[in-house]
């Protein structure tokens, strides 16, 4: 059973959670997102998860006045859609820092943000609009295999990288598309579309085109846009 099969039903899940805004960075369902913690108000999140559920939230503001990957203070408006995750591997640094992996388990919606003297940022959330998260591999069926092989080889072939086709022929549908929508090399408008789709075969429709539109850009382009 995987880590994350414990969680089965929304209620099952704490609707306060802390959440981690980072721009251009999504977390999705049964998969893994390493995170390199330095700033005292994360370590500080971070150290009360570990006391708690154990559980942190990742969301993207909806815009930044800074050049910070997470705005600082806490008037910067959210996307309403997040992913909560499960803090599934912990270690120390000696300078400091703190490097945490978070295994996704469901998305939710913001309902609202609760008022908090704490240094991070803590909403109320509602994920009865993606029950379906809770349901391993739920939609994989659908998601057209032989296409998302050829344009992600297509695409790696374009761009002069290497793959382990082996073992990714081998992988669950889901765990591939949900990984590729999070590592994949575009902005923060994208990466929302790719989490906030519907469902897997929905997210790897919107994969392949980003992907197909990226190839089809001329090298001086102004590059894939969803806005």
């Amino acid at each position: 059973m995987g880590v994350t099969d414990r969680y089965r039903k929304p209620s099952d899940l704490p609707d306060l959670v802390p959440v981690f805004p980072l721009q251009g960075c999504i977390l999705l369902p049964r998969s893994t997102l390493p995170l390199n913690i330095f700033e005292p108000r994360y370590l500080e999140m971070v150290d009360e998860a570990l006391a708690g559920e154990r559980i942190i939230g990742i969301v993207q503001p909806k815009s930044s006045t800074d050049d910070q990957e997470s705005p600082i203070g806490k008037s910067t408006p959210l996307r309403q859609t997040g992913c909560a995750g499960r803090l599934t591997a912990y270690s120390e640094t000696d300078d400091g820092r703190v490097l945490i992996t978070l295994t996704g388990i469901a998305r939710f919606a913001i309902v609202d943000e609760k008022p908090s003297q704490k240094a991070f940022r803590v909403c109320r959330v509602s994920y009865a609009p993606y029950e379906t998260d809770f349901v391993r591999g739920h939609g994989q069926d659908a998601v057209d295999w032989p296409r998302l092989l050829q344009v992600l080889k297509t695409y790696l072939t374009a761009r002069q990288l290497s793959a382990d086709w082996q073992s990714i022929e081998r992988s669950p549908a889901e765990l591939l598309v949900n990984t590729l929508s999070m590592i994949s090399p575009y902005g923060p408008e994208e990466k929302q579309a790719l989490l906030e789709a519907v469902d897997l075969k929905e997210r790897s429709e919107v994969l392949m085109a980003l992907a197909q539109m990226e190839l089809a850009t001329p090298e001086d382009g102004s590059g894939t846009s969803l806005q």
